[in-house]
């Protein structure tokens, strides 16, 4: 089996695209009303095998973003970019967050530059300390910082469990 060798990404659309994909959920169950600013620093990437064309790239097996605290992996990450501008960066297979204060799982997740929206769906896990909120689809607004659950399940409910500070 070939070890995986990190890669440091230097093309600045995909940089972009990559820090991104990386801020896009902070804050989704946060306590309090801020919002967790955007991470900084050089972006890392790694996969099995990595596939360019003139419309984007893909990170293909073990697909791994990394910046500062935040971490992204799944299957494959695809990022797309029209006239050197990064489009989307959509993520899918076994997808995992993990930023300082929450973890989010799904199936797979969206990241619509236009409309700076996130979307993560099937089987939605979003956990921060012992804080869950699960559903089928996730919809989160960078912009506005405005979210929104559609429910999954054999009851098609968004279910969660919250302690209030200081339980």
């Amino acid at each position: 089996m070939a070890k995986t060798r990190p890669i440091l990404l230097t093309a600045p659309a995909a940089l972009l695209a990559a820090a991104a994909l990386l801020a896009a959920p902070a804050g989704v169950v946060a306590q309090s009303a801020s919002q967790a600013a955007p991470p900084s620093g050089p972006v890392m990437w790694t996969g099995d095998k990595v596939e360019y064309t003139p419309s984007g790239f893909a990170l293909i097996g073990r697909a791994e973003i990394l910046q500062g605290d935040n971490r992204l992996r799944a299957n494959r990450i695809n990022m797309r970019v029209d006239n050197g501008d990064m489009r989307s960066a959509e993520a899918v297979g076994d997808v995992y967050f993990v930023m300082p204060e929450q973890t989010l799982r799904g199936d797979r997740a969206v990241y619509d530059l236009a409309s700076d929206e996130v979307t993560v769906t099937g089987d939605v896990i979003l956990s921060q300390g012992r804080n869950v909120a699960t559903g089928g689809r996730l919809v989160y607004n960078m912009r506005t910082g405005a979210a929104r659950w559609d429910g999954a399940g054999q009851d098609g409910r968004v279910q969660g469990v919250f302690y209030p500070r200081g339980n």
